[in-house]
């Protein structure tokens, strides 16, 4: 009896010690990709049209051409991927573009935002800006217009190409602020045409004649967080800081230029995929 006892604590051992050699079965590793629109992840989307991403993640790099932007006086947040830029009051980031900024003729520009309202940021609140040192607003200005609500939300894109601009308008968007929202803001040269997406949900377009490839006028450093001449100093010699203008006191993530209007398909896959971590 006593060897029986042994050989069966021997063959247990063995036993336990074969199966430590496996790690436990996860059925989600076994899972297939979530696909959506044809897309498992945000770098299968027009990949070989991407031309500067700033994710944000703990730094202030554009991950295309791995340029460092300049800080001034933002930190990091928790994004909806990563973390995020944080912004405050008079904070900013500032980056000098690339040549592949500067030579667009249509383009996508993408971001993720987390803000307080107007009313509580005390004035406009920029998001993302290429200057144009000559005029007083922007090449491209993209900002959230003042007396805007959760229940009236105001988006305002100003876009400069040669000596003809143009305004991409939204207002009635709900639930705008102290919430993550997706904004994009497409352009297609070939048909002059413009869209706004909100939340991967087309919201606007505006087809403006003979707008055509873009041409930026003097363009300069783009500005994160704030419009161009609420920097320190201004960022235009036609203007300086204006009372009724603030800065970006939330959050800002994932932000991505293309060299091409995104598709319909292709926003709603960056949006769902993004939110999903992918």
């Amino acid at each position: 009896m006593k060897r029986y006892r042994i050989t069966g604590l021997v063959l247990g051992i063995l036993t336990l010690g074969l199966y430590s050699c496996y790690e436990t079965f996860d059925p989600e590793s076994y899972a297939p990709a979530v696909s959506i629109g044809g897309f498992t992840s945000t770098e299968e989307i027009a990949p070989t049209n991407l031309i500067a991403y700033w994710p944000f993640d703990g730094n202030y790099t554009e991950q295309v051409s791995n340029t460092s932007g300049e800080n001034v006086g933002t930190s990091f947040g928790n994004g909806i991927k990563g973390q995020a830029l944080d912004g405050a009051n008079e904070a900013y980031v500032l980056f000098e573009p690339t040549q592949a900024i500067l030579n667009l003729d249509s383009f996508t520009l993408a971001m993720w935002v987390n803000s307080q309202s107007t009313t509580e940021a005390g004035g406009i609140i920029g998001l993302v800006s290429l200057s144009n040192k000559n005029a007083f607003w922007g090449n491209l200005e993209t900002f959230f217009e003042n007396n805007s609500t959760n229940t009236n939300g105001k988006f305002r894109a100003h876009v400069q190409n040669d000596s003809l601009d143009t305004w991409v308008s939204k207002d009635g968007i709900v639930n705008l602020f102290n919430s993550w929202n997706h904004l994009t803001l497409t352009y297609d040269a070939p048909t002059s045409t413009f869209a706004l997406y909100v939340n991967g949900t087309l919201s606007t377009t505006s087809q403006v004649a003979g707008f055509g490839n873009i041409n930026w006028q003097n363009p300069g450093k783009m500005v994160f967080g704030t419009v161009q001449f609420q920097t320190t100093p201004s960022l235009t010699s036609s203007a300086t800081s204006q009372p009724w203008a603030s800065y970006l006191t939330g959050l800002l993530d994932e932000v991505r230029m293309y060299n091409v209007a995104l598709k319909p398909n292709e926003v709603d896959a960056l949006v769902k995929l993004e939110a999903r971590g992918n």
